[in-house]
């Protein structure tokens, strides 16, 4: 590990005077993450099931309540509900039969579409308390020292499709929607601390390259480290997800990373920039690639759901890192790099995340749930990330395509504040039901509605050329070695089996070379023992690490 690392962990370690989370201090998670043989001991809650009240397994048999009419929608009683009205005995169905109707029409339209990424997921209700005030850096209203706010969190794969095993390796999407009431403040993150790219334009190519080839419909190494081979930023997120990381033993044993940074901004106006972190109580766990291979089907959400049954709620430690413009300036790295860490940035303890309260529906609260990254409160606002700003945009539009324009409207999505606009219509649309509205426009002296300029995004100057270019830190490699040199033994051996796994089908020699000088340039460890692995020639990998110098731009390449 580099000395400057090294400084930075007892720089955090001097910040963080709390109890209960020991160890937990570190600005990576290699020094906590431990791997463990199995997914973690399943909870035994009433007759063996998930722990859900109100299911068929917890029912035990026993009878229920006294039957309810049944009724189509319009709330008319239901006469029969196993036999559709037909013309005799071998006669044909009637269309008038009304209720075969509307059930098959309702049962054609159960799914909404799936997510493009983050389709397989599993959500918990539960609550933030803040435990330090930060209103000397934000007038977000949700910092007041004992101030709780309700939230709603879904864990994820982001690459696999719904109905796929919660083994595969992936990163984990760990997305926070807290209700304030100043509004939803959506932080829409992962389990890892940083992101395969750093600018929103590349984003549909990666996701392409990750997902299922569009003529054999396999996911396919070939495919995605052909794309990473033109991308050597990708590099340090690469040996993250390669790592056990990438295969967590439990959603509750995993970190939670806002990823990007942030601009928080006081009631005068003061900038400060912040990246969120959120470090896990239960520790950091994980599954080697064959305990993940043999791991149930369903192993998180059962995990995630018994504990809470049980009474065992999971808490994370919210923890804030901070810069001043000032600062942002002496690093080596560009702090708006979404593939690079804060790494000599310590973090502070700013509240405690727990979830307690498993959803009474599935697709009501976590298929339905809706988060985008631009759904910020005032004290809060986005930073110049590159990645992020495209985000703003996508994931908001996604969202509105996916669910519908009143997506804001359903109640996982819904502010507990009132929200006063004039945007109307669209499917479901259900705002204006109660109330009688002609004026629908601003500004109007017959309905007047107010702004306040304080709640107005922070002015900022720019005095930069508009152009289409790189960033001019780009270092792709220094980070990506100091996690490998940072991982236990164990921890290397496995992370150099996971990637050799996939790396070593593909069939072009140009891809692995390329990749195998990518991790060389990273720790020249690494890069022997894949080599090896894969069965490239350290002499052509030195070749390729030498093209990379002399043809990639020098700013690009890292160098001065």
């Amino acid at each position: 590990m580099k000395a400057s690392y090294r400084l930075a962990l007892l720089g955090a370690a001097a910040l963080v005077p709390f109890t209960g989370a020991a160890g937990q201090t570190s600005t990576q998670v290699e020094d906590r993450m431990t791997t463990v043989a199995a997914p973690l001991a399943a909870y035994k809650p009433t007759a063996d099931q998930a722990g859900v009240a109100g299911t068929v397994d917890a029912a035990a048999g026993q009878p229920g309540a006294a039957p309810a009419q049944m009724t189509r929608d319009n709330g008319a009683p239901i006469g029969s509900n196993r036999n559709s009205l037909a013309v005799g005995d071998a006669g044909p169905v009637l269309l008038e039969d009304t209720t075969l109707i509307e059930k098959l029409a309702r049962f054609d339209r159960e799914r909404i579409p799936e997510r493009v990424v983050h389709a397989r997921g599993t959500g918990a209700l539960g609550v933030f308390r803040a435990t330090t005030d930060l209103s000397d850096v934000t007038k977000a209203s949700l910092f007041a020292t004992g101030k709780e706010t309700p939230v709603f969190v879904r864990f994820s794969t982001v690459i696999h499709p719904s109905g796929s095993p919660e083994g595969l390796r992936d990163p984990r999407g760990f997305a926070i929607k807290f209700y304030t009431d100043q509004g939803n403040w959506d932080l829409v993150g992962n389990n890892l601390p940083i992101f395969f790219i750093r600018d929103a334009i590349q984003f549909p190519d990666m996701i392409h390259s990750l997902k299922p080839s569009p003529v054999t419909n396999k996911q396919d190494p070939n495919r995605l480290f052909e794309f990473f081979s033109g991308t050597p930023e990708a590099t340090n997120m690469l040996v993250h997800v390669y790592s056990n990381l990438g295969t967590p033993a439990s959603y509750r044993t995993m970190d939670g990373n806002g990823v990007h940074a942030f601009k928080l901004v006081d009631k005068d106006g003061k900038v400060t920039w912040a990246k969120f972190r959120l470090i896990s109580r239960q520790g950091v766990k994980n599954l080697n690639g064959d305990a993940a291979n043999k791991a149930p089907f369903n192993y998180l959400t059962d995990d995630l759901y018994s504990a809470i049954a049980a009474g065992d709620n999971p808490t994370w430690d919210v923890m804030l890192q901070t810069m001043t413009p000032d600062e942002l300036g002496k690093l080596s790295y560009n702090p708006f790099d979404d593939t690079k860490e804060w790494l000599e940035v310590p973090f502070r303890k700013i509240g405690e995340l727990t979830l307690n309260q498993v959803p009474e529906n599935f697709f009501r609260w976590t298929e339905q749930s809706a988060f985008a990254p631009a759904n910020l409160v005032p004290g809060i606002e986005a930073s110049p990330d590159r990645m992020l700003q495209g985000r703003l945009f996508s994931y908001s539009d996604t969202q509105r395509y996916r669910v519908g324009a009143n997506v804001m409207d359903l109640p996982v999505n819904k502010p507990r504040v009132p929200v006063v606009n004039n945007y109307q219509d669209g499917q479901l649309d259900t705002a204006l039901a109660n109330k009688k509205v002609d004026v629908n426009y601003f500004p109007s002296v017959l309905d007047p509605k107010t702004v306040d300029p304080s709640f107005a995004p922070t002015p900022y100057k720019v005095d930069a050329i508009a152009r289409t270019a790189p960033i001019s830190k780009t270092e792709p490699f220094d980070q990506a070695g100091q996690f490998y040199r940072s991982l236990k033994p164990a921890d290397k051996a496995d992370l150099v089996k996971n990637l050799a796994g996939d790396l070593g089908v593909v069939t072009s020699m140009r891809t692995k070379v390329v990749m195998v000088s990518y991790f060389t340039q990273a720790d020249r460890d690494l890069g022997a023992r894949l080599a090896k692995a894969v069965k490239v020639p350290m002499g052509e990998v030195e070749r390729a690490v030498a093209e990379y110098t002399a043809a990639v731009d020098k700013r690009y390449a890292g160098q001065p």
